[in-house]
């Protein structure tokens, strides 16, 4: 499976900071949890390329089912 490969897997996504100063990425699905943390500044640049791939998302034409 690659990042391009769509699948059907349902799963929760949180995200917020800690009480030490982090960011949290929370994802749970199925019997998986997966908790990540980051400094503010990675946290950043994360969103940073969320926000990139989002773009380029816009520009490309919807694959057919």
């Amino acid at each position: 499976m690659g990042i391009d490969t769509e699948r059907e897997i349902e799963a929760n996504l949180q995200i917020g900071p800690t009480d030490t100063g982090m960011v949290r990425i929370y994802v749970e699905a199925d019997d998986v949890e997966i908790p990540m943390d980051f400094a503010p500044d990675d946290a950043d640049e994360i969103a940073e390329e969320i926000t990139a791939a989002a773009n380029r998302a816009r520009g490309m034409k919807p694959r057919r089912r």
